[in-house]
């Protein structure tokens, strides 16, 4: 329990040198001992449906030099951290982020570093994108009408609904015309393509056939798969307003118990 408590301590350290810490994550670990700053579960990993996920420690953290905001996930038992560019996007400049690494590999060389960028499958750029453009990061980190941010973080909670419903509809609509286009266009396709049996001749005239229903496939499963995107989108952008509400409520809580008692 010391070993772990001095580790921390060292941990914190190094990362105050940086910059304030702000607000910090926990994922299965325990909350004592930290700063007295927003402190929050890590919803991405708690809202999972399969466990495994090593426990771990995220911090948004402002560098002081330039004011530049970043967020580092620390896993103890792996004796890795991994910087995430994803939920700073946008809040912080290249030449920050590399002063953050070097800091990182100089001051704790025993622990592996690595870089977290956005995901194109995931669609984690159109999701920051999105989140940005109604509320940022800095603002509820650090802003001071509490109002008027709680408000921009309904409004990107009511866009992530709509993106939401958008997913359904892209979804029910495939279901719905998958089934009887699929086989009616590969009975048309078939019927059509057969006409030219005579010219290709036969193996190259059933290869052919393969083919056009085998891309018909593709299309259909592509447009599926990006509707189950736009779930996972959405989601991402609930989860992110969701974070954002925390640190809010956090952030006034904390407010209150520091106001001097009458």
């Amino acid at each position: 329990m010391d070993d772990e408590r001095g580790e921390r301590a060292r941990l914190l350290d190094t990362l105050s040198d940086f910059g304030p810490i702000l607000a910090i994550k926990l994922y299965r670990l325990n909350a004592d001992g930290t700063l007295r700053v927003p402190t929050l579960p890590c919803l991405d990993h708690e809202a999972m449906l399969h466990g495994g996920i090593p426990p771990h420690a995220a911090a948004y953290i402002q560098e002081t030099q330039s004011g530049d905001l970043h967020e580092l996930v620390v896993y103890p038992a792996q004796r890795r951290i991994e910087i995430d560019t994803v939920s700073t996007w946008g809040e912080h400049s290249p030449a920050s982020l590399r002063r953050l690494q070097q800091l990182v590999h100089d001051r704790l060389p025993e622990y592996r570093v690595s870089l977290h960028g956005p995901s194109w499958w995931r669609g984690e750029q159109r999701v920051a994108e999105a989140c940005l453009a109604q509320v940022s990061l800095r603002d509820v980190l650090l802003g001071n009408d509490i109002p008027a941010i709680s408000g921009r973080i309904t409004r990107l909670q009511t866009i992530s609904s709509l993106m939401e419903k958008e997913s359904r509809v892209a979804s029910w609509g495939m279901r719905t015309v998958t089934g009887p286009m699929l086989p009616a266009a590969g009975v048309a396709t078939y019927l059509a393509v057969g006409t030219l049996g005579a010219q290709v001749g036969e193996q190259t005239l059933t290869w052919l056939q393969y083919a056009v229903v085998g891309a018909l496939g593709v299309v259909f499963l592509y447009y599926g798969l990006k509707a189950v995107q736009l779930t996972e989108m959405a989601n991402r952008v609930w989860k992110r307003t969701a974070e954002y509400s925390l640190i809010l409520s956090e952030r006034q809580r904390l407010a209150r118990e520091s106001r001097p008692s009458m």
